[in-house]
């Protein structure tokens, strides 16, 4: 299973893997975030990202707002 570190690290990894692959920048997903009512910067994402612990509600709506169409929890 592993502990909530290796959680928070695979996460982070998930995310940076997807923002790469849908070729989307920081700066791209805080618009993006920010057209779907949450208010994001690039600092603060990159903030969030760097240290890992970021919310659900961060992480699903990013995903959406990377037109990530669905999460596998074994791909995490």
């Amino acid at each position: 299973m592993g502990t909530e570190q290796e959680w928070v690290d695979r996460t982070k990894r998930f995310l940076k893997a997807e923002l790469k692959r849908q070729d989307v920048t920081y700066d791209e997903l805080a618009r993006r975030l920010t057209e779907m009512g949450l208010q994001e910067t690039k600092a603060s994402i990159s903030n969030k990202i760097s240290r890992g612990g970021f919310s659900a509600v961060f992480f699903l709506a990013s995903m959406k707002a990377i037109g990530c169409p669905a999460v596998r929890v074994d791909d995490v």
